[in-house]
C-alpha cells in the first residue's frame, strides 16, 4: 500500500530557519570553542557565555537534538565534527563561513522572493554599500579568517583531487583564484615531483607564503599576483579553478575558459571543481541553493551541471572532456587540450 503523505518534510524544510539560527547563534557566541576547552553543565554555559535562565536549557538541548552537542549526565560537551570543524582553534575550523552565513547571508536571503521576481542581486550592494569581497580584500584580518574558512569547507575535494587526477603525467601547475593555497599545497604535498603557483589578487599572497611555509613547501609553490580578467595567466601544464566560475556569467564563464585553453601547452589540462549540479538537476539540492546564492550574491553568477561545463570546454577547443564526483556536493569537470 502506498504511504499516506505526512507534513514532516514541508514543516522541516519551511521552518529550517529555526535549526540554521540556533547553530549560527551557537558559533556567533563561541560556544563550540569554549566546551572544546572544558565541556560543562548547563549552568555553567549560562554564565561563561552570558544567557538568560530562560533560554539557556532550550538552547542546549536544541543542539543536542540536533546532533551538535552531547549531554551525559548533565554535562554538555561537542560531537566530533563540531569539535573538528566549529572549535575557533583549530585549523580545521569552518566557523568563519559560518560566521559569514550568520551576519551577511542570513539577511540577505530574506530578500530571495525579490531577487528571482527581478535576477538581481540582494547584498551589500544593492543598497549602495561597499560591495563584500571588495571590504573584505581591503581588511587583511578579515580576508586571513575568509580564506582559512573557504580552506575548511574545500579540504576534503582538494585532497580527492590530489590523488586521483593523473599528476604523474605532468611536471607544473596553477591554482587560479588559489585563496589562502590549500589545493596548491594538497597536491604537492602527494606528487613530490610537482611544483605549483598559486595566482590571486595580490593581497592574498602574505596569506598563501604563510601557508605554503606551515607546510614546508617554500621550494615548490610560490605565488603570483594578478587579475584572471586583466592579466595572463602563469604557464602551466594544468590549470585548476575551484569555486571560481560559479561567480561569474555566461560569457565570463567561456572566457575564463578559453583563456585557459589558449594559455595551456599541448597535452595540458584544465580542472575545474565546485558544487557541480547534477546533469538532471533534480538530486544535488546544494549545488542548486548555491547557484541561487550566487543570484543573492552577484552580478550574473550562476552554478551549472557537467554536462554545461564540458560543453563550454569543447567550444573553446579542448580535445576531450570529462567528469569525476569528488566528495560531497563536489565534483571536477577535465578538459584536455
Amino acid at each position: 500500500m502506498t504511504e499516506q503523505p505526512t507534513p514532516d518534510h514541508i514543516l522541516q524544510v519551511g521552518l529550517g530557519f529555526w535549526a540554521s539560527k540556533v547553530l549560527l547563534s551557537a558559533v556567533e557566541m563561541e560556544l563550540f570553542t569554549e566546551l572544546a576547552r572544558h565541556p560543562e553543565g548547563g549552568e555553567a554555559v549560562k554564565d561563561r557565555l552570558g544567557l538568560h535562565s530562560r533560554s539557556y536549557q532550550d538552547f542546549l538541548d536544541a543542539l543536542v537534538a540536533l546532533g551538535f552537542l552531547e549531554r551525559r549526565d548533565g554535562i554538555y560537551s561537542n560531537t566530533p565534527s563540531a569539535d573538528l570543524f566549529l572549535d575557533k582553534r583549530k585549523p580545521s575550523y569552518l566557523g568563519g563561513l559560518l560566521e559569514m552565513a550568520n551576519h551577511r547571508l542570513y539577511g540577505f536571503w530574506g530578500h530571495l522572493t525579490e531577487a528571482l521576481r527581478t535576477g538581481q542581486l540582494q547584498n551589500e550592494a544593492r543598497s549602495g554599500e561597499t560591495p563584500f569581497f571588495e571590504a573584505l580584500y581591503a581588511d587583511p584580518a578579515r580576508l586571513r579568517a575568509f580564506l582559512a574558512a573557504m580552506s575548511g569547507l574545500s579540504h576534503g575535494a582538494n585532497l580527492a583531487i590530489a590523488t586521483r587526477f593523473p599528476w604523474r603525467e605532468y611536471r607544473t601547475f596553477a591554482d587560479i583564484g588559489t585563496a589562502q593555497g590549500d589545493l596548491a599545497a594538497q597536491i604537492a604535498l602527494k606528487n613530490p615531483h610537482l611544483t605549483g603557483i598559486g595566482f590571486d589578487l595580490p593581497e592574498v599572497a602574505p596569506v598563501f607564503e604563510e601557508f605554503v611555509e606551515q607546510n614546508g613547501l617554500q621550494g615548490r609553490l610560490q605565488f603570483v599576483g594578478g587579475d584572471f580578467f586583466s592579466d595572463d595567466l602563469p604557464p602551466a601544464d594544468v590549470f585548476l579553478m575551484g569555486h571560481i566560475l560559479h561567480d561569474w556569467n555566461l560569457d565570463e564563464k567561456r572566457m575564463l575558459i578559453g583563456k585557459a585553453h589558449a594559455a595551456l601547452p599541448e597535452g595540458g589540462a584544465l580542472i575545474v571543481y565546485e558544487a557541480i549540479i547534477d546533469d538532471d538537476r533534480s538530486e544535488n539540492a546544494f549545488g542548486l541553493l548555491m547557484s541561487l546564492n550566487m543570484l543573492i550574491e552577484t552580478e550574473g553568477g550562476f552554478d551549472y551541471t557537467a554536462s554545461d561545463c564540458m560543453g563550454w570546454m569543447t567550444d573553446a577547443g579542448f580535445a576531450s572532456t570529462r567528469a569525476e564526483h569528488l566528495v560531497g556536493p563536489d565534483s571536477m569537470v577535465i578538459g584536455l587540450k
